[in-house]
């Protein structure tokens, strides 16, 4: 669901002084999110209607190093303003930050007042726009994972300026809590916290869970309309890392910390619905009960998964999940109900029938991921692209099968070469984010590694 505060109840609040600040975000590249607090007496008398940021916010990396070579702007263009328009269907309160209410917003051109096409809240739009075009409406839900510490993000930093490394981690738990109640009984004064707070941020939680390794979370919230559904994603993780901090705790959402303990994901499950709301994705007299829509959408997504990849795994780091035997996919393929293909079939046979996309980590941008998906999976219904033969098995060891790539290397390639995503997105999008993958890339490239010191210091 959207936000659950109009405009009026978060006037009424102010008055009532039990809201003092309004923040006004957007997602940047990466997923996080960017803004302005606002006292809140100012956003409802004026500042609901738009604010300014840098437009550097769509061409920084992580460490928001202002990255050259983008065409959207650079030194020699100034790094000028962007409109953030509020969208005010997305304002919530957050229980979790005294007085404080959250709405994200668009990037706007500060000339023309027309959405910034690199954005990731604009491509999305831009493939939902399409489907529904097509008479369909796309939902989504995704499967957020991370990793619970004892440790703060301040003795993270200590250990960083003190040399010290990172051999002090801790998870909150000394072994695999999948589905275990004792152990994350341990762990419920963060975790409930997340769940209430969530939930009364507008979140539809439905649960956490231990996951498959020591001080691995998952939490779950309702399926949605595609763009609600990234919002939530981008929200949920906001308020998970601020809730843990809270508590004296941090999280990390890489998807893999460590090479011994499983990586994190980020499952994306996909239906369209009819304007009428129908499943299209549903035939009762199909083997699975997969419709032609469905067939030829999954269809398209096999046929681009390669293409895609750097929108499903964005860092160096994310290709370091698809390991063997640790519940990442290696293998592009799919299959009913089988954890070992990169899609499953889930819901087999009923009107919840849907696919599931096992390739994301829990490190993706969702509305890049989200898009990408969708532009795949509508490409395969406009050309009536033909579902290849179930896969069966252990997918691991199948031999001869479309594959993930093996790093980012090859999927920024692959990406750059798609002509299926530049007549989706536009030359300006793929060449936006094939240029941060490259950036990522060369970034990575330079850098010592702890591995490589403790590998050759004394025996190079």
């Amino acid at each position: 669901m959207p936000g659950n505060m109009t405009f009026d109840e978060l006037k009424a609040a102010v008055k009532k002084g039990e809201i003092d600040t309004v923040i006004v975000a957007a997602p940047d590249m990466q997923g996080r999110l960017m803004g302005k607090r606002f006292l809140a007496q100012f956003f409802v008398d004026k500042g609901y209607e738009e604010t300014h940021c840098c437009n550097y916010l769509l061409t920084v990396d992580m460490d928001m190093t202002t990255v050259q070579g983008y065409k959207s702007t650079s030194w020699e263009t100034g790094y000028g303003d962007y409109v953030l328009k509020p969208d005010l269907s997305t304002l919530r309160p957050l229980p979790w930050l005294p007085g404080t209410a959250l709405v994200l917003g668009d990037m706007l051109d500060h000339h023309t007042h027309e959405e910034v096409a690199i954005a990731p809240r604009t491509i999305l739009k831009k493939q939902v726009a399409r489907a529904r075009a097509m008479g369909f409406e796309p939902m989504m839900a995704t499967e957020l994972e991370f990793y619970l510490f004892e440790n703060s993000y301040e003795q993270f930093r200590d250990w960083q300026q003190g040399g010290q490394g990172w051999g002090g981690l801790k998870p909150v738990s000394a072994y695999n809590e999948d589905y275990h109640i004792f152990q994350t009984t341990k762990e419920e004064e963060v975790m409930r916290a997340i769940r209430n707070g969530l939930y009364g941020a507008g979140i539809p939680v439905e649960n956490s869970k231990g996951e498959a390794e020591a001080g691995q979370e998952e939490i779950n919230y309702h399926y949605s309309d595609a763009l609600d559904t990234a919002d939530n994603h981008v929200i949920v993780k906001q308020g998970v890392k601020e809730i843990a901090w809270t508590k004296g705790k941090s999280v990390t959402f890489m998807a893999k910390y460590d090479h011994r303990r499983a990586g994190s994901s980020s499952h994306v499950h996909q239906s369209l619905w009819s304007k009428d709301g129908k499943p299209s994705f549903y035939d009762k007299s199909d083997k699975h009960g997969m419709s032609e829509v469905m067939k030829h959408f999954l269809a398209g997504q096999l046929h681009h998964a390669r293409d895609i990849t750097a929108f499903l795994a964005p860092y160096v780091n994310s290709y370091k999940r698809f390991t063997i035997g640790m519940f990442a996919p290696t293998k592009a393929v799919w299959s009913a109900d089988n954890r070992t293909a990169g899609f499953r079939l889930c819901g087999e046979g009923t009107k919840a029938v849907r696919v599931e996309c096992r390739i994301p980590g829990s490190d993706i941008n969702p509305y890049l991921t989200c898009a990408a998906l969708l532009a795949a999976g509508l490409d395969g219904i406009e050309k009536k692209m033909v579902l290849e033969p179930e896969a069966s098995g252990d997918m691991y060891m199948a031999k001869k099968v479309r594959e993930i790539p093996k790093n980012l290397r090859e999927a920024a390639a692959l990406l750059n070469k798609s002509k299926m995503l530049r007549a989706a997105m536009g030359d300006d999008v793929v060449d936006h984010y094939h240029h941060a993958a490259q950036w990522e890339i060369s970034e990575t490239d330079r850098v010592v590694t702890d591995f490589e010191l403790q590998r050759l210091l004394e025996r190079a």
